[in-house]
């Protein structure tokens, strides 16, 4: 933990290698977060398709 961060210099960026772990591992986890399927009561869904019961 001494040593200074290793960084990435591209055109104008420069960010340090962990940073940019940790920015990608955010971005993924809002796209789990977008993909995953909301959580659903059964018994609603099934009562929704079918008034008469």
């Amino acid at each position: 933990m001494d040593t200074p961060a290793t960084y990435l210099a591209w055109n104008f960026i420069l960010i340090s290698i962990p940073n940019l772990l940790m920015i990608a591992a955010m971005i993924v986890l809002f796209v789990i977060a977008l993909l995953a399927p909301f959580p659903s009561d059964a018994e609603a869904v099934e009562s929704e398709d079918n008034p008469d019961a």
